[in-house]
């Protein structure tokens, strides 16, 4: 094989695909990246066998060939060659040359006969986004998946395609994120539970763009995205995910509208008094028009007023600052509304849309 790039294109290409090249494997082919240049066309892919990467390279193929090269070793020498074309080569014991300008590496490889190829999935039944929702819609939900291995549904995320929207929701056992979008075109029902790693992957890929598009292919245990010059497959978490829709109510004693900023902001001022791993709240004590926060702990006090608009009841409530703070960090409006009925039940933050949908655990406290 003899393949030439510049180096932009390889960097370009390497940083995709070595997503899905595992840490640590039982397999050391899967540490690999699969170069190979066939018909005219030059692709990398990787598999550690729950995510898998294909992306293809722009190039001249000198001469047509299949190599495994080792990720990292691969592409730490792409990185800190020169700005230039470089050439890789093989021969036939899979001796792989890399060269650019003065510059000469040969490394080992190994034949791409023992890689394991990427699961062959029907495109059947799909739905398009822009790379701008789909990359929003993960950043918007992501944080609130659970990150230990106690309920393996809980490290994945929901997607399902119900009435003619697409809905993306998480949970942790502490909070749950939801958001809700249209979309253009029909598609049959789905509901599946995609691996929260895959997706905080796929995040990184996607340009976040809205001109460019994505398109979401649901072939049984997989979910495939295809973007313009790369696919992602992710094995899919077996089992039924919470009936979310049952944890959700209209029901409020409390409304408060309050400015996301401001709220956030003075949040963010209080956990100056929360360390990490400590379970010390934030109490909003909401009175006719106007919302006291304060949090009290053994590093000190902060008491702050926001101006608010209110309908319903007066109500004290605790939260942990951390999860209010990462819903509030991702919601886009200047003004947001959130719904109580007491200090024990869960309170929401959703637009009048519901494209966004925020619940949150309150947390005990004396006072």
């Amino acid at each position: 094989m003899k393949i030439i790039c510049s180096k932009a294109d390889l960097v370009k290409s390497v940083t995709i695909a070595i997503r899905a090249v595992p840490v640590h494997t039982t397999m050391p082919i899967l540490q690999c990246i699969l170069i190979e240049a066939k018909n005219g066309d030059i692709r990398f892919t990787t598999n550690d066998m729950d995510l898998g990467i294909e992306t293809h390279v722009k190039g001249i193929i000198e001469e047509e060939g299949v190599i495994a090269i080792e990720a990292k070793m691969f592409s730490d020498i792409i990185r800190k060659l020169p700005d230039s074309d470089i050439t890789i080569s093989t021969d036939e014991r899979f001796t792989v040359t890399i060269t650019c300008q003065k510059a000469k590496f040969v490394i080992g490889g190994q034949s791409g006969d023992e890689f394991t190829a990427l699961p062959s999935i029907e495109r059947e039944e799909s739905i398009t986004l822009s790379q701008y929702t789909l990359k929003s819609v993960i950043v918007q939900t992501i944080f609130s998946i659970a990150t230990g291995e106690a309920n393996k549904m809980m490290t994945g995320e929901l997607f399902e395609i119900r009435d003619g929207y697409l809905k993306v929701a998480s949970l942790d056992g502490h909070r749950i994120s939801i958001r809700r979008v249209e979309l253009k075109e029909e598609c049959g029902e789905y509901r599946v539970i995609v691996p929260g790693k895959a997706l905080n992957e796929i995040s990184k890929i996607l340009s976040g763009e809205m001109d460019d598009t994505v398109r979401i292919f649901f072939a049984g245990s997989h979910i495939m995205f295809e973007l313009e010059d790369t696919i992602v497959l992710s094995r899919l978490i077996d089992g039924e995910y919470f009936g979310v829709d049952q944890m959700i109510s209209t029901d409020y004693e409390t409304k408060v509208s309050v400015n996301k900023r401001e709220l956030l902001s003075c949040i963010d001022r209080a956990s100056l008094f929360v360390k990490e791993g400590d379970k010390k709240p934030i109490i909003f004590d909401i009175g006719d028009d106007s919302m006291k926060l304060n949090i009290d702990s053994p590093i000190g006090s902060m008491n702050e007023e926001l101006v608010v608009s209110k309908e319903g009841k007066n109500l004290m409530i605790g939260f942990n600052p951390r999860y209010m703070m990462d819903a509030l960090k991702v919601i886009e409006d200047e003004m947001i509304t959130l719904y109580m009925v007491s200090s024990k039940a869960p309170c929401f933050i959703r637009d009048e849309e519901e494209q966004y949908t925020y619940l949150i655990l309150p947390v005990n406290f004396t006072h």
